[in-house]
């Protein structure tokens, strides 16, 4: 109890939120696709989307291994050294970034380290200071994840007009910057409580109760935890959900300059309309929905909020490419699926600290979270191969498909007994 007197928990969620606001940067990557198909770089619809896929690969990757280091240096040198990797990718890049493999290494392999380095210590620590808010907690601390893209798009384009003023790789340059400098003031409040705090008057719920951990209450190593099916049944979750909502992130520029112009809209008017999609609909609702959804799990717990979050997000998929043509309903549409993709980021930390227990979250969330990678090379990817082919339709099938079996899934998801 001395140690909250010195140490304000809420704190942690105020250096928490810049930090991911610059990791969210990663999710900005569609501002710039259009312009890496001209000139001086001419890359392809799938080059692009090669370069945001390493980053979301890399991220999850490097966060397997930032959970074991964290929790054995501490989250604040880990965070910071993730802020000095992002910030290097992208100053890195704006050398090297006029070729296609300069921006795979830099923005992709450099920069994605960075972020995954940075982004499980804010919920790691978080879920340790706040067990009787988890839900809402991690969805607060990985918000600005989702509102981060906002910032970087609009300065890059409507706002600041960077990329039009600057060029691409300078924009690459000043980012970099921007990113080492806020990721390092928030690693300075990167804290763990003390080894058996609890906030004051709370009680951890019974075992076994809907917002309980698994059946006898223990907490699972990474060992133990991967020897379970529960594991695998909500990594598939994982992959499939976080497939679509990356998938939309890497085209929807793309996709929306498509089928805007398909529908009689003239290029600078399909351009400018898919940017605010991406930009304002898409981001604030990826931000609010790691809140709202957090907050929601809560309340009905997490397999309800889960199998709820899947079931519209395959819906939607199967919907959207026939919504392009019609701002609003591009507008509906880009705001419901950012809303639904932002609830993996609230939903499954605090359905891996519910299953295993919260003592090892951090190294328990960086193997759960390789879903996200493998989701992060298949949905774009996949994307790009079929736009390259004719048309991005195929590839919102697929992904509303595999969200209605996520949603499956998860209706036979059990908690751990043992």
């Amino acid at each position: 109890m001395a140690q909250e007197k010195v140490f304000n928990r809420w704190l942690v969620l105020l250096g928490a939120i810049p930090i991911q606001l610059c990791l969210g940067a990663i999710y900005a990557w569609s501002v710039f696709t259009p312009a890496l198909k001209e000139a001086p770089f001419n890359f392809s619809a799938t080059q692009t989307q090669v370069v945001f896929s390493v980053g979301l690969a890399t991220f999850a990757v490097v966060m397997v291994l930032a959970g074991r280091w964290q929790a054995k240096v501490g989250p604040r040198k880990v965070a910071f050294i993730g802020g000095l990797l992002l910030g290097l990718g992208y100053v890195l890049a704006k050398f090297l970034g006029t070729s296609f493999l300069g921006q795979v290494i830099c923005i992709g392999l450099i920069g994605g380290a960075g972020i995954g380095l940075g982004y499980v210590c804010p919920i790691a620590v978080g879920i340790k200071w706040f067990p009787d808010k988890k839900g809402l907690i991690t969805g607060l601390a990985v918000a600005g994840f989702g509102f981060g893209a906002l910032i970087w798009i609009k300065l890059a384009g409507s706002w600041g007009h960077l990329i039009s003023s600057m060029g691409v790789l300078n924009v690459f340059g000043l980012y970099g910057i921007i990113f080492f400098v806020i990721v390092a003031l928030g690693s300075i409040v990167m804290i763990n409580p003390p080894a058996g705090w609890k906030p004051a008057g709370w009680k951890p719920p019974e075992a076994g109760t809907k917002t309980g951990r698994n059946i006898h209450g223990a907490d699972m190593g990474p060992g133990q935890m991967l020897r379970t099916p529960q594991f695998y049944m909500l990594w598939v979750i994982f992959i499939f959900c976080a497939m679509a909502g990356l998938m939309t992130i890497g085209i929807i520029k793309l996709f929306g300059i498509d089928a805007l112009q398909q529908g009689g809209y003239s290029a600078a008017e399909a351009s400018a309309i898919a940017g605010t999609a991406m930009a304002v609909f898409y981001s604030l609702a990826n931000g609010i929905g790691r809140i709202a959804w957090g907050t929601i799990s809560d309340a009905i717990g997490r397999k309800a909020a889960i199998f709820l979050m899947a079931a519209i997000q395959g819906v939607m998929m199967l919907l959207f490419f026939q919504m392009g043509g019609a701002p609003a309903l591009f507008y509906l549409g880009a705001a419901i699926i950012g809303f639904n993709f932002g609830a993996n980021f609230a939903l499954f930390p605090a359905a891996t600290a519910d299953f295993f227990g919260s003592a090892n979250v951090g190294q328990n969330y960086g193997w759960m979270f390789t879903a996200y990678g493998v989701g992060g090379i298949v949905g774009p990817i996949m994307a790009g191969i079929f736009r390259d082919a004719g048309s991005f339709t195929p590839a919102f099938i697929i992904s509303g498909i595999l969200c209605l079996v996520a949603a499956v899934i998860a209706l036979l998801t059990r908690p751990p007994k043992s």
